[in-house]
C-alpha cells in the first residue's frame, strides 16, 4: 500500500499511483507556468500562495475521477489546473475579507502586499483560469460559470446571515455547498467529463464531490478548534477570533437556547466577547474542546463523508473507486 496525495491517502495499486502523481506533477507545472506574467511583480505576487503549497484536494479528485475514463486525455489536467486556480483566488479574497494574517504558513498575500494587490491579484488567477477553460470548450466554461456563481452566493449567503426564522444550521450547511462544494464537485465531474466517462458515472462523482467536500470544510472546522496545529497553516481558533461562527459554535448555541443551560449560555457570552484578548480566547478554545457541540460536529462530518462514499456505491469495483472511497476516510481522520 502506497501513500499519496493529501491526508496520506492510501493507494493499492502501483499503476493508479504512478498515474495520479504524474497527474499532480503536471498540475504543478500547469500552475506555475499559468501564473506566469510579463509583469515579474504579478507573477511574485500570483505564485504566492502556489508556491506555498497546499494539499491539491480538488486536483487530486480530477486525477482519481479520470480513472474511469481515459486519464491520459488532453483535458484532464488542464481542467485540474483550472478548479485549483480558482480555489486559489477565492483564498486571496477570503484572506481580505477574513483580514487574515497567514494562509498556508506563510504571510498573506494581504498582509505582505495590501488589500489592493491581494484582490487583483485574485482576479488574475480568475482570469487566467478562464482563458484555459476557453480551450477546454463551451460545456466547461458553462460548468465552472456556474459553479462560480454558486460559490459566491454561498459567500453572500455567509455575509448576510440566515433570514428570520431559518435554522442558523441550515443555513451554514446550504453555505457550505455553495463556497465548497461546488468546487469540489466540479472537480469530481471534469475529471469524470474530460476523461470521456458516460453520463451516469459523471454525474455520481459530480455529487460525490459536493457531500465530499462539505465534509472536508466541516472536518476545517472541528480543526480549527480540536487542533494544536491546524493544516491549513492557520493557529487554532482562528474563526473563532474572526467571530465566524462554524458548526460547533452554531451546535453550542443551538444546545444553549433549547436547554438553557447556565454554563452554555456562559460560553455563548464569551463567543460574544473580545476574541482578541488571548485569556479569552485560550478560555474559549478549551471549553469547545470538552463541549458535546464538537463531538457533534464530528458526527456531522462522518455523516457527509458517509454520504460521498455511499453515492460510490453503482461505479464498479476498481482501484480508483477504493481511492475515493479511502478519500472519505481520510477526511474524516482529520476530524479526529
Amino acid at each position: 500500500m502506497t501513500v499519496v496525495g493529501p491526508f496520506g491517502l492510501s493507494v493499492r495499486d502501483q499503476a493508479l499511483e504512478a498515474d495520479v502523481q504524474a497527474g499532480l506533477a503536471a498540475v504543478e507545472e500547469g500552475l506555475l507556468e499559468a501564473t506566469k506574467s510579463g509583469v515579474p511583480f504579478i507573477t511574485e505576487a500570483a505564485q504566492h500562495l502556489v508556491r506555498a503549497g497546499g494539499k491539491r484536494f480538488r486536483p487530486l479528485l480530477v486525477m482519481l475521477a479520470a480513472q474511469f475514463g481515459d486519464p491520459y486525455a488532453p483535458g484532464v489536467v488542464p481542467s485540474a489546473v483550472v478548479v485549483e486556480l480558482t480555489h486559489l483566488a477565492t483564498l486571496y479574497h477570503d484572506d481580505v475579507m477574513d483580514e487574515a494574517e497567514k494562509r498556508r504558513g506563510v504571510e498573506s498575500a494581504n498582509a505582505r502586499w495590501g488589500n489592493s494587490v491581494a484582490v487583483l491579484t485574485g482576479d488574475f488567477l480568475f482570469a487566467r483560469a478562464s482563458h484555459i477553460l476557453a480551450d477546454l470548450g463551451p460545456e466547461a466554461v458553462r460548468i465552472q460559470a456556474e459553479a462560480f456563481e454558486r460559490l459566491v452566493t454561498g459567500q453572500i449567503l455567509e455575509t448576510a446571515g440566515p433570514r428570520d426564522g431559518r435554522d442558523p444550521i441550515e443555513h451554514y450547511l446550504d453555505v457550505l455547498a455553495g463556497k465548497t462544494g461546488s468546487l469540489v464537485a466540479v472537480s469530481g465531474r471534469y475529471g469524470a467529463m474530460m476523461s470521456g466517462a458516460d453520463e451516469r458515472t459523471v454525474d455520481i462523482l459530480t455529487h460525490y464531490g459536493e457531500r465530499l467536500g462539505i465534509a472536508f470544510q466541516l472536518a476545517d472546522d472541528v480543526l480549527d478548534i480540536a487542533s494544536d496545529s491546524h493544516e491549513s497553516g492557520k493557529t487554532p481558533g482562528t474563526d473563532l477570533r474572526e467571530g465566524i461562527a462554524t458548526l460547533p459554535v452554531l451546535h453550542l448555541r443551538a444546545q444553549a437556547a433549547a436547554t438553557g443551560s447556565a454554563a452554555d449560555l456562559e460560553l455563548c457570552e464569551m463567543l460574544d466577547g473580545d476574541l482578541t484578548d488571548d485569556a479569552l480566547h485560550a478560555e474559549v478554545l478549551r471549553r469547545l474542546r470538552v463541549h458535546p457541540a464538537l463531538e457533534q460536529a464530528r458526527r456531522d462530518t462522518v455523516q457527509y463523508a458517509e454520504e460521498a462514499r455511499a453515492v460510490l456505491a453503482p461505479l464498479p469495483e476498481c482501484y480508483a473507486k477504493a481511492a475515493l472511497e479511502n478519500l472519505c476516510d481520510a477526511v474524516v481522520h482529520r476530524a479526529g
